[in-house]
């Protein structure tokens, strides 16, 4: 028994310097390699996002687009890493592709028979990510169907919560750098949301990610309740987080209802036999292709064995749930989201798409001068450096100017002129 415990705790000390040496390796000055993994990730993300929007158009059918999403992801990563010499042992879906429409939340990957078809004027949140060898690159972006800058401008409150949300996004990918404060970013997000007359969502987490994680313990809390608190953090070198912003012309209190969810999680910690054969062969096939990220199971081939293995797996918590949160009918949420490094010269926004102001009007203006200065804040980290280093170099040189002695003038002798010479030699 002492043996065998003396052996146990040798096999948590080599665990504890295993995971000493992973947290070490994820340096990006002595691993540059890493960052190319994450920037690689981001732009498949990037890309499918892109892809996906092409395909949201009126009339078309919300499973199939997400099914398509998928695969996009799918085709984008197996073009890259290909190289035995790369050691990448994993690539693939960070998370699934979801649509979520007018006032969804989010997670919505409907099956086949349960999806809906778009709509003109619907307001769709586009949410997906991939990964490289673990390292996650996560996006999301929000359109108006057959929204147009000359034919159709959106208006009212379906404008004002796009561009709060987008408004809110822009500073918290500002105000998440090395040395500021989570909180910083979420009394901010509170304070531009009202200004057009909206709401954070509550209960939405802006993570850290790590290999194989996404979702760290230290976070950005999206809006802050007496009930709902995060732990105050600040912000270090070489952190990677994806920022997450989802802003509701409601209360900002969803609520989960009947929709079917469809996104899971294997809860890594749990184990359980599992007795059903459906069950088993629905477990087996997710641990292989989602060992560690979210999956839809609208995207198994075997829809009875998802449905059944579902069902036995959450029972014994062995899947962690993303339901499919609304607000009330009537009501509109905006989300976008991007993947953020945090380098030593300064924060790197890895992907995200640009915003189609020109498609919305808002009767709504920021004047706090403090959002309005953070918010024209570049984030060309080039022309930040240029504009750093020239502005350093202006203070060292009135620095200089100020430490030299002052120059003296000698006193100008001016010659006597022609009269005081005359009354000279007179006096004579």
């Amino acid at each position: 028994m002492e043996a065998k415990d003396k052996k146990s705790k040798k096999k948590e000390e080599v665990e504890e310097e295993g995971s000493e040496e992973e947290e070490e390796e994820e340096t990006f000055e002595t691993h540059p390699a890493l960052l190319e993994k994450y920037k690689t990730a981001a732009t498949i993300s990037n890309e499918a996002l892109k892809y996906v929007i092409s395909l949201c158009a009126a009339g078309a059918d919300i499973a199939e687009i997400c099914m398509k999403g998928d695969k996009k992801i799918e085709e984008l990563v197996a073009k890259v890493y290909t190289s035995k010499k790369c050691k990448v042992t994993e690539k693939g879906i960070a998370f699934p592709t979801c649509l979520s429409v007018n006032e969804i939340c989010g997670h919505f990957s409907p099956l086949k028979d349960e999806s809906r078809k778009l709509v003109d004027g619907d307001m769709v949140k586009i949410d997906l990510g991939c990964h490289i060898d673990g390292y996650v690159g996560q996006v999301a972006h929000t359109i108006v169907i057959g929204a147009n800058a000359e034919a159709k401008k959106v208006t009212g409150k379906k404008a004002d919560v796009v561009i709060a949300a987008r408004n809110c996004f822009e500073a918290a990918i500002r105000l998440v750098k090395e040395g500021n404060i989570n909180n910083q970013v979420t009394k901010t997000i509170e304070k531009i949301s009202g200004i057009y007359k909206t709401n954070p969502i509550e209960g939405v987490l802006s993570h850290n990610v790590k290999k194989h994680m996404i979702d760290g313990d230290d976070v950005i809390i999206n809006k802050e309740t007496t009930e709902q608190k995060v732990v105050e953090h600040t912000f270090g070198k070489h952190e990677v987080y994806v920022i997450d912003v989802i802003i509701s012309t409601g209360e900002g209190k969803p609520k989960e209802t009947e929709i079917r969810t469809t996104v899971f999680k294997r809860a890594l910690e749990n184990a359980y036999s599992l007795k059903l054969k459906h069950s088993r062969q629905f477990f087996h096939d997710i641990s292989i292709r989602y060992p560690s990220m979210p999956f839809s199971i609208a995207s198994l081939e075997d829809a009875t064995s998802a449905r059944v293995g579902v069902a036995e797996c959450v029972n014994h918590d062995l899947l962690h749930m993303y339901p499919v949160l609304t607000e009330k009918t009537g009501e509109f949420v905006a989300q976008f989201k991007a993947t953020i490094v945090l380098l030593p010269a300064g924060p790197l926004v890895l992907n995200g798409l640009p915003f189609e102001a020109a498609n919305y009007t808002t009767e709504f203006k920021i004047e706090d001068k403090a959002i309005v200065e953070l918010l024209a804040l570049s984030l060309d980290r080039k022309k930040n450096k240029k504009e750093k280093k020239a502005a350093e170099a202006a203070a060292k040189k009135e620095e200089k100017k100020a430490e030299e002695p002052a120059k003296v003038e000698p006193a100008k002798v001016e010659p006597p002129k022609a009269e005081e010479k005359k009354a000279q030699t007179f006096n004579k």
